[in-house]
């Protein structure tokens, strides 16, 4: 007997039984009437009205995605109706939720358990663009927008841009036999709407020689949202097996991205001024931010996989998985507006073939003893023609830049043993290996900005734990965990030595700024971990979580990337004061800190310190009445500090110690959520939801000290400091069976 009839056989002698208890006492037949009841599926309905209030800059976080963004009183609607055949044994589930708003999801699905399945869901989000946008730009989402400048900053008209998904997803499923399922699944999403993007251009007196530009000094940054209608389409199809020892399934999945959009094409009026300069953009320089600029462009990947696991004892368990991608991205460049590809070339001719395969191995010869190793192989093969695509001419040379398709061989290794000491100790070791081998560029004209790359990586680490029962009410555990990440020399991209193979001290030697990536460096990490599980009462609860961790760069190089650091502290409560009211809280500190060698002189450093703190209450003073209120306070920081560099110069030096580096960026938010309910009876009852949310920004990188970013048409870019926000939502709430 399977499981579900083993299920529905429970069910039947549990209603046989109270069956005849009702028939021979009738107290027995009011027990029977509740746990029916129970049995029984339920449905719902709430609707219901919300008001917000302030406008649309007062809302602009709290309403990015929760469809409270645009008007002031909304619908609410969610339902649920749940139906069982008891004859035929099948369900019927049909739900909405947030039916009054632009976040809305219904959903649909009917089945026979153990037999099979079919559903249909729909949703929809829109995210809106937290900032104010005041412009002159016509068109603004278009594929074709007309810059147009304003006189004055802020006496242009404001833009909303947002981004609308809307989501199809049909399905089903059929036990063809006992042991095996089939699958089949179909997604599709469109996107459309218009996102912050832009374009700038900077000249310069290899430009001007290069008839570019005819001043030397301009520049230019322009506000050109970029237009979003695009597709993505997802269809998957699997076989699943499932025996006494062997668990396997196998199948296709495919994804298909399409763009109505393929370029952005800006018209630049040539009596544009650049408040800059107090003059008419160069006519080079307006030639420039006029160009076609490419959107993502069509593409698609096919992957055939399959996985599972075998059991080869009941202590002996290996899991494994295959999988082969086929992804292309080939649309034709003329067709969309697209010239001066290469000769012969029509489209990027773009593939990328992966193939994966894992195997994984879990044991346990002892009962105090489990044993686990991992194995790893990940092949990208980047098929795509290397082709000239950019040639730049200046006053002393001409460079030809070509694409740079990466390939990569992936090998990663994980072994792991834990085992049960006397006294209530557990310890755990482990080690981890990853061995990266990367295709490097044919020549240095593939990579700019750069003065070496690294063919090999390898990282080796390790990983300790010792966890301890220290009683019933305490459990405790401290990690430790460090690796260490060597390579291959470097090929050297410095135009003395292109293409050689050099140690990283011989390219410093040969270039004193050399700049080598940060992912293919020499690098030190080491973590610690304290955790801790206490119960000093059965009513209280707590966690305690404590983590540091370091990274070093070991490269030869004073610039670029320098170290790294990582801390956590966390506290997690929980308080029962009766079977009636419950107490939560939280408090976390985390903090993030980067140095990097800036190449003109500088060291960034660049810290994050992110707090937290949550209160949490829910309880039931009446049988009629329950109640919950949660306060959270968030405050994120992001400071741009500046360390002086030996290599700095004096008029430099002395303007970094004035400035003391960029201020701090930060993000502050309190929001308290309160919500009561009220039963009428046993079937309605009434809701009541207040929200009020509190939030300050600080970020300069959109204005500062009350000047907003200012474009070179005088668009700009800001959002409102201070925003403060309350909902008020008031809804019905009917249960029927």
């Amino acid at each position: 007997m399977n499981s579900d009839n083993k299920l529905h056989a429970g069910f039947s002698r549990k209603i046989i039984v109270l069956a005849v208890l009702a028939a021979l006492n009738p107290a027995y037949a009011e027990e029977g009437d509740d746990v029916a009841q129970l049995i029984k599926p339920e449905s719902m309905v709430s609707a219901g009205v919300g008001v917000v209030s302030g406008d649309s800059k007062d809302r602009a976080q709290f309403g990015q995605y929760n469809g409270l963004r645009k008007d002031n009183v909304y619908g609410l609607l969610d339902f649920s109706y749940v139906s069982r055949n008891d004859a035929t044994g099948t369900w019927i589930n049909l739900e909405g939720r947030n039916l009054g708003l632009d976040s809305r999801e219904l959903s649909f699905s009917h089945q026979k358990q153990g037999d099979w399945k079919y559903f249909a869901e729909y949703s929809e989000l829109v995210k809106r663009n937290p900032y104010t946008i005041n412009t002159g730009l016509q068109g603004a989402g278009t594929t074709t927008p007309t810059v147009v400048g304003l006189t004055t900053p802020g006496t242009g008209a404001n833009v909303d841009l947002k981004i609308k998904r809307q989501s199809i997803a049909v399905g089903g499923e059929k036990w063809i036999t006992p042991n095996l399922l089939f699958e089949m699944n179909f997604k599709n999403e469109d996107k459309d709407g218009a996102r912050v993007f832009g374009k700038g251009f900077a000249c310069s007196n290899n430009w001007v020689a290069a008839g570019s530009c005819t001043a030397a000094t301009q520049f230019a940054l322009l506000l050109l949202p970029e237009p979003i209608n695009s597709t993505i389409r997802q269809f998957e199809t699997k076989l699943s097996y499932a025996g006494d020892k062997l668990n396997i399934n196998g199948g296709y999945y495919g994804s298909f991205y399409t763009n109505a959009n393929s370029t952005l094409t800006p018209n630049i009026p040539s009596g544009l001024n650049n408040p800059n300069f107090g003059a008419p953009l160069d006519a080079g320089l307006r030639n420039t931010l006029a160009l076609p600029v490419a959107l993502p462009p069509d593409n698609q990947a096919h992957q055939f996989y399959v996985a599972g696991n075998y059991a080869f004892t009941p202590k002996v368990r290996t899991t494994f998985k295959f999988s082969y991608t086929h992804a292309t991205q080939n649309e034709d460049f003329a067709s969309n507006g697209l010239t001066g590809a290469p000769a012969g070339v029509s489209n990027l001719g773009g593939v990328l073939n992966t193939t994966l395969a894992q195997l994984g191995l879990t044991a346990r010869p002892t009962s105090n003893l489990s044993l686990l190793a991992n194995l790893k192989y990940e092949n990208k093969k980047d098929k795509t023609p290397i082709a000239v695509y950019n040639v730049e001419t200046t006053t002393t040379a001409t460079t030809y830049f070509s694409n740079n398709p990466t390939s990569e061989e992936k090998i990663i290794g994980k072994l792991e043993a834990s085992y049960r000491l006397p006294a209530d100790f557990r310890a755990t070791l482990g080690a981890d290996y990853e061995s990266i081998n990367r295709s490097l560029p044919v020549s240095s004209t593939e990579i700019a900005g750069l003065s070496a790359l690294r063919g090999k990586t390898e990282e080796v680490g390790f990983r300790a734990e010792l966890r301890h029962s220290l009683s019933e009410t305490l459990n405790g555990a401290i990690s430790y965990s460090s690796s260490r990440r060597s390579g291959s020399d470097w090929y050297s991209l410095l135009s003395a030595s292109t293409g050689q193979i050099l140690t990283d001290n011989a390219i410093v030697a040969a270039s004193a700024n050399a700049i080598f990536p940060a992912f293919l460096a020499d690098r030190e990490r080491d973590k610690v971990k304290l955790s801790a599980d206490w119960s000093p009462m059965e009513m209280l609860s707590l966690q305690f979580v404590i983590e540091d961790g370091k990274d070093k760069n070991n490269s030869a190089g004073t610039k670029g990337f320098r170290d790294s650091g990582v801390s956590l502290y966390s506290l997690d409560a929980a308080l029962t004061l009766s079977e009636k009211w419950k107490l939560t809280a939280y408090a976390s500190r985390g903090e993030q800190t980067l140095h990097v060698n800036h190449s003109t002189g500088y060291v960034a450093d660049l810290t994050n310190v992110n707090e937290t703190v949550g209160l949490g209450v829910v309880g039931k003073p009446t049988s009629r009445i329950e109640f919950g209120a949660n306060l959270n306070f968030l405050n994120d920081r992001n400071r741009y500090g500046q360390v002086q560099d030996a290599a700095l110069s004096a008029a430099n030096r002395t303007f970094l110690a004035a400035s003391g580096g960029l201020p701090d960026v930060t993000f502050r938010q309190t929001a308290l959520k309160l919500f009561g309910t009220y039963a009428l009876d046993k079937t309605s009852s009434m809701r009541v939801d207040l929200i009020h949310q509190r939030t300050k920004l600080d970020e300069w990188t959109w204005g500062y000290n009350g000047v907003p970013f200012t474009y070179v048409d005088n668009t700009t870019v800001s959002q409102q400091s201070h925003q403060n926000v309350t909902f008020l939502g008031v809804s019905y709430r009917l249960k029927f069976q």
